[in-house]
């Protein structure tokens, strides 16, 4: 019988957290990208799960950014994020700026 390979455990996936940083990172080459778990302030709201992992704030600094509007900033990141949707994220607070916008906001 050939042998198998491990099935991978709930302890050795990547967090949520961690997985959204990655896309993002691929997907926009921030200059500066911070990610935070709020789902323990959602518990007992809609979408919250037991465990977490389904509320989040994105703040991200990108030079991709420039020229598009806030909306189609939301949509690309809605959009790069829609496996993460699809699989219990359920709410996503987004800081979305280009470089001189952040640069100006200090």
């Amino acid at each position: 019988m050939p042998e198998q390979s491990p099935s991978r455990t709930a302890s050795s996936e990547p967090s949520r957290a961690a997985r959204i940083e990655a896309v993002l990172t691929a997907t926009f080459t921030p200059q500066h990208l911070a990610v935070t778990d709020d789902s323990a302030r959602h518990a007992g709201h809609a979408g919250a799960q037991p465990g977490g992992q389904t509320h989040y704030s994105v703040l991200m600094v990108s030079a991709a950014f420039r020229g598009q509007s806030r909306v189609a900033r939301s949509r690309a990141v809605h959009a790069a994020l829609a496996d993460e949707f699809a699989g219990g994220l359920h709410a996503l607070a987004l800081t979305l700026c280009t470089p001189e916008e952040a640069a100006s906001a200090q």
